[in-house]
């Protein structure tokens, strides 16, 4: 027998749907524009008639209690546990005294929100072979509703829209962008905006399923007009509009089917498929015991497919040609397809609402952090509140949540609540550079209420003066990044507004002071990022009063279209000195050209210089920063990570600065990255001394050079392989572990001669995925070495700054559009002093005079 018997009205219809009469006006229209025809909704086949044609059933018009009679035409149908009627009812209703009211006034094109619920508008009798019959009142708001139903949920009805599962990535339709995020709507999007009405979809229960229906009876009280449009007699066992909850379903297809499995159909007739995703292959063993632990992993490599279905449990599930019977899967785990060449495996048996603390052993407090759940299937489990698949296109998503690589993860301040399937649960938890990651296998038993989990530390540089910094975010709200930084033990994060084209970012949160936000041991402060598409970009950090505007200039994509070059970068350097902030220029060197202007002026505190997609310190902009320094610039090295989207984490490139016995603000931090007493790190923790001294510091030599003392260390919660020193931009010394270890040493004197620097730098094989992915390496800012009668000069170094900073003048010149002939000369001065700065250099070494 088939699952659904559509009834055929056509003889029964009394009205089109387009007449007008006996609706009131709001109703007339939204009955005129149901749809018709053959429709299924919510997996429920009907048989309608067309608008223009008769199409309804109507009773009960102007207070008529006249009995319409539905026959069945083949009255042999049997075994009908339900009678879903298709159907809906007047706006107006009778008064007290029974004469039928005027409409409510519409509101916004509806009626109003109270329409009388539980008004008795008629009977549903069900007349079977036998003589007998039995009757269900019909109530408004209850089983019946009027189209227009705004606000008016029907208590024991659907309405015809069911939910659409959609992807966030779209594409979208016009002004619904923000809609999509929801990954579900209730109808389609256009309904949003259509106006359209509604049919209400009632099951009414039968009795006696196993007599044969013969006719239906609609007895109306008069007391409102309802209309029928199609009747679908069920053959199933369980109430057709009633979804069993969300579940997970493994689909196993065989070998020739499972490489294209994700792109196969996917459909299930009573109830939706809420999502159709690749499940990397996960297996257990190999997981818990890798030495790189916490920075996700590598998109790629084998999959399958998993299911999130919500349905009732007489569907069928189609997956491609396979169809499955989905009414035994709850108790067997297991269905084969009715072809049986593919099988479905639930996954989502039994869950526990779950408490969890993330404690931090050696405080026994809770400690903010990131933390992934996993099935043992290798599905992602996220702690409520935050999303089962992590939407990381840049500025869509600045929620608490992170993807990397393949592996999603969720900001919480260290307590955390959710769902966790009883038995084996996989779990890792991440807090930073100086906690050990955790990666467990958990056992959540039946009734389990509490969890607990514990960080240990590996390092604490704090004692020590260490605070470390996250110079370059943004999009978050400030409490926001307080969080992600707090979960990754980074102590300040600079949260930068922005301009790009016609848009303004975070420059609401802009106060010219210490963020709200802020906690005593992190600390958010909303500074600006001003940008020039071909001179620069800059990061003004900290700075007070009133906000360093324009935040662009000169153009797309940073300013808008036809915008002149208004200011210098230097400028804007200068005014953010003047108010107390600290400048940095961001993803050094690029945009490449008057960003050498600002350091030769001295008016830049530090530099990102980490270049993501490499697996060395051996980059271009680290050499780029080396011809700086090279040419006798100094300028210190930060960490940030430009983040804009949920695939990369707060700090996942920070600057650890030294701020020695100096209460921790932004201040003390300024200080210490001003004065170069920084280290620059995607992971490992570095140290390093030279007779003593530390970064920032100066060694001064006796002429014709000596030996000097190194003292370098590193450690890691993830196996590091490298350890140099460099001199003048060329390693003298070196330490490495072929097979990575997580600490390496290295203490050697060395004979060095003439003025110039020296850093370490530690680097690493392994890869965090960030959304530019990263090697986990460090480098610190330099020690420099000054012998007396020596002054560090590159000559290519500078001819280097010098062609880079000529181009930023042929630019100008040629094809920047000018704010004024004024303004114009004061932006290409910038360029003329520090190249003369750099001339200067050149010829005090041409002809011998060091100073």
């Amino acid at each position: 027998m088939p699952k659904f018997t559509p009834i055929d009205l056509t003889n029964t219809y009394n009205h089109r749907r387009t007449d007008g009469s006996p609706w009131d006006e709001g109703t007339a229209a939204a009955v005129a524009g149901l749809p018709g025809g053959d429709n299924t909704f919510w997996g429920i086949p009907f048989s309608g008639g067309q608008a223009g044609q008769p199409s309804i059933v109507v009773a009960g018009a102007d207070g008529d209690s006249n009995a319409v009679d539905i026959p069945i035409a083949d009255p042999s149908t049997d075994g009908v546990p339900y009678v879903v009627f298709q159907h809906t009812c007047d706006a107006r209703a009778l008064d007290e005294e029974g004469n039928l009211r005027d409409s409510y006034p519409l509101q916004a094109g509806r009626p109003p929100v109270a329409l009388n619920p539980g008004e008795w508008l008629a009977n549903y009798t069900l007349l079977y072979a036998d003589g007998t019959e039995h009757t269900a009142p019909i109530r408004r708001q209850f089983e019946i509703n009027n189209p227009l139903n705004r606000s008016q949920s029907t208590y024991a009805a659907k309405d015809h829209l069911e939910p659409v599962a959609l992807d966030f990535r779209g594409p979208s339709p016009r002004n619904l962008w923000g809609r999509m995020q929801l990954n579900v709507n209730v109808g389609p999007l256009e309904a949003l905006t259509s106006g359209e009405g509604v049919w209400l979809l009632y099951a009414l229960p039968n009795p006696n399923p196993d007599r044969q229906i013969t006719g239906i009876r609609i007895t109306p009280t008069g007391r409102a007009s309802i209309g029928i449009g199609a009747i679908t007699l069920f053959h199933g066992e369980n109430h057709p509009l009633r979804h069993s909850k969300l579940e997970s379903v493994a689909v196993d297809l065989s070998s020739d089917e499972s490489a294209g499995a994700t792109e196969l159909d996917v459909d299930v007739d009573l109830g939706t498929v809420a999502r159709s995703y690749a499940v990397p292959a996960f297996d257990p063993d190999t997981w818990l015991g890798e030495e790189r632990k916490g920075w996700g992993d590598e998109v790629g490599g084998d999959v399958s497919l998993v299911l999130d279905v919500a349905a009732n449990p007489d569907a069928t599930l189609t997956v491609g040609d396979h169809e499955f019977d989905m009414s035994g899967l709850r108790e067997t785990g297991e269905v084969t397809a009715s072809d049986g060449n593919a099988t479905i495996r639930l996954l989502t048996a039994d869950r526990q609402w779950v408490h969890t603390k993330i404690i931090d052993s050696s405080t026994g407090q809770p400690t903010p952090a990131r933390i992934h759940f996993r099935a043992p299937d290798g599905r992602y489990i996220p702690p409520y509140g935050h999303r089962h698949e992590v939407n990381d296109n840049w500025f869509e998503d600045y929620g608490a949540d992170l993807l990397l690589g393949s592996t999603q993860y969720a900001y919480v301040d260290g307590t955390l609540q959710g769902e966790l399937p009883v038995g084996d649960v996989y779990v890792e938890v991440v807090k930073g550079f100086e906690y050990a990651p955790v990666r467990q296998k958990l056992h959540i038993e039946p009734g389990q209420r509490e969890l607990t989990i514990s960080l240990d530390r590996i390092a604490n540089t704090r004692p020590d003066g260490w605070v470390t910094a996250d110079t370059h975010t943004h999009f978050l709200t400030p409490e926001t990044a307080r969080l992600e930084a707090a979960a990754e033990d980074t102590n300040m994060v600079n949260l930068l507004a922005a301009q790009w084209g016609d848009l303004f970012t975070n420059v609401g949160d802009l106060t010219g002071a210490l963020s709200g936000s802020s906690t005593d041991e992190t600390l958010v402060w909303v500074g600006t990022e001003n940008r020039q598409h071909l001179m620069g970009h800059i990061n003004l950090l900290a700075y007070t009063g009133s906000p360093i505007f324009p935040l662009s200039t000169g153009g797309p994509s940073e300013g808008y279209i036809g915008d002149p070059v208004r200011r210098a970068m230097s400028e804007w350097a200068e005014e953010c000195r003047r108010k107390e902030g600290v400048v940095i220029v961001p993803h050094f060197p690029f945009p490449e050209s008057e960003v050498y202007a600002e350091v030769i002026r001295g008016v830049v505190d530090g530099l990102e210089i980490r270049d993501f997609w490499s697996p060395s310190m051996d980059t271009f902009a680290v050499h780029e920063w080396y011809h700086l320094l090279n040419s006798g610039y100094r300028v210190a090295a930060v960490g940030g990570t430009d983040k804009m989207s949920a695939s990369m984490p707060v700090g996942g490139v920070r600057t650890y600065a030294n701020i020695g016995d100096d209460e921790f603000s932004f201040a003390s931090w300024g200080r210490a990255v001003r004065a170069g007493k920084t280290v620059t790190t995607s992971g490992p923790i570095l140290n390093f001394s030279v007779n003593g001294l530390v970064p920032g510091d100066e060694l001064q030599m006796a002429s014709g050079g000596g030996t000097v003392h190194l003292d370098v260390s590193a450690v890691s919660a993830t196996p590091i392989h490298t350890l140099d020193v460099v001199f003048n931009g060329k390693v003298i010394a070196s330490e490495s572990a072929r097979d990575g270890a997580l600490s390496l040493t290295l203490s050697e004197d060395i004979r060095i001669e003439g003025s110039g620097w020296l850093a370490a730098r530690c680097g690493s094989e392994n890869v965090a995925w960030h959304v530019w992915p990263v090697n986990m390496n460090a480098h610190t800012s330099p020690v420099y070495v000054v012998e007396p009668g020596s002054e560090l000069f590159q000559q290519p170094a500078g001819e280097h700054l010098i062609t880079v900073m000529q181009g930023g003048l042929e630019w100008l010149d040629t094809l920047a559009i000018p704010d004024s002939p004024e303004r114009h000369e004061t932006i290409k001065k910038v360029f003329h002093d520090a190249i003369h700065d750099v001339h200067g250099k050149m010829q005090r070494q041409a002809h011998g005079h060091p100073h």
